[in-house]
């Protein structure tokens, strides 16, 4: 080739060096043995960039290339799979309640979300559509009513018109909002107790003991679920409350035979009331009825009397002027009707001196009474 040595049978190339010489490489590598894969030029430059970066960070300086760069790419990796660390899932039944440090930031809903990863922010998801229960005034052992266990101390109350009555209700509450609920208050269960217990007493205190133990029950319940959850909210609580159930409402068992006694002297008293005022209601109107028939009647009898009388004196008064008109005919009219007026309702016996005696007549009332029977 042109470039090759003629004076000598190195077989030295533009490069330098020959077959056994130390010189004999090719600029991208090589011993003169053959053919090598050439190593790209921008690699060399960007792993050399690195070493003289990063070098001074890496053990044994910037001398292990190699070595450096996939501590970084380790460390890199290790960075990514903490970060990813940070998404977390809140369930439909929860809410998630993002810490910093420790500290309460916020408060997310159900579905996919990202803090910051550990250790700087944290996740609790508490549950958020359960039904929570609390009983006061008892214990309820193995789930059953007989098995309950009474509290004196939570049970007994004082009503408004100063009895003692023993009390066990239950409420029910949710937690509405899971941050106020697990960092306003220390001991949020405790607090929704003391809490339920003190409207209680407050509403029982207005109200007689009569209507707590019977018909008024309904109201009193009504009313301490609102004043309870009114209260709850004054402390931020993060509580909903469900409602509020009146199990049993009794006297104190050491006075219970005293109190039913009353009771039932009480139902006595109502029922002989009652006796009473449904007589009342039949004799009382009938009284009133047979009084005013004997008042119409007494009218009637009064108008009847009074008609009859100014008719005898028109009457009087008619015949009067007749009388002075004409005395004689006067009289004969009022002695005819008189005598007829006398004979109508007697038997009569008609006698002729002329004729001989006695003159046969039809006896027509006989006759009538024969057929129609006696009028």
């Amino acid at each position: 080739m042109p470039w090759n040595n003629q004076g000598g049978g190195n077989n030295q190339g533009p490069w330098g060096g020959g077959p056994s010489g130390p010189g004999n490489q090719n600029p991208w590598g090589g011993n003169g043995q053959g053919p090598k894969a050439p190593r790209p030029p921008e690699l060399d430059k960007l792993m050399s960039d690195m070493r003289n970066r990063y070098g001074r960070f890496l053990p044994g300086g910037g001398s292990g290339g190699r070595s450096g760069g996939a501590i970084i790419l380790i460390l890199l990796l290790v960075l990514a799979v903490w970060a990813a660390t940070g998404f977390y899932r809140v369930n439909p039944q929860q809410q998630g309640v993002v810490l910093r440090f420790g500290e309460w930031v916020r408060t997310t809903s159900p579905g996919l979300h990202y803090h910051l990863p550990s250790p700087i922010e944290s996740v609790m998801t508490p549950e958020v559509t359960r039904d929570n229960r609390l009983e006061i005034g008892f214990r309820d052992l193995a789930g059953r009513s007989a098995s309950r266990r009474d509290i004196a101390d939570e049970s007994q109350m004082i009503t408004g018109d100063e009895n003692i009555v023993d009390i066990d209700f239950v409420v029910f509450w949710r937690i509405a909002d899971a941050g106020a609920y697990l960092f306003n208050l220390a001991d949020p269960d405790e607090t929704i107790k003391v809490a339920a217990e003190a409207v209680m007493r407050e509403i029982i205190g207005q109200t007689a003991i009569q209507t707590v133990l019977t018909e008024g029950r309904q109201n009193v319940q009504v009313s301490v679920r609102q004043k309870l959850q009114e209260l709850l909210d004054e402390y931020k609580t993060g509580v909903n409350v469900r409602e509020v159930q009146l199990l049993a409402v009794d006297p104190p068992s050491d006075v219970i035979d005293a109190f039913n006694d009353v009771q039932r002297a009480r139902q006595d008293r109502d029922r002989l009331k009652n006796e009473a005022e449904a007589f009342r209601n039949d004799i009382v109107p009938r009284a009133r009825g047979e009084a005013a028939r004997l008042v119409a009647e007494a009218e009637a009898y009064s108008k009847e009397v009074v008609s009859r009388a100014q008719g005898d004196a028109s009457r009087f008064d008619q015949v009067y002027a007749a009388y002075k008109i004409n005395p004689e005919v006067t009289k004969e009219r009022i002695y005819i009707e008189t005598i007829e007026g006398v004979y109508s309702n007697i038997e009569k016996i008609i006698i002729d001196d002329e004729n001989g005696g006695v003159v046969p007549y039809l006896p027509l009332q006989e006759l009538t009474r024969g057929k129609g029977g006696d009028k």
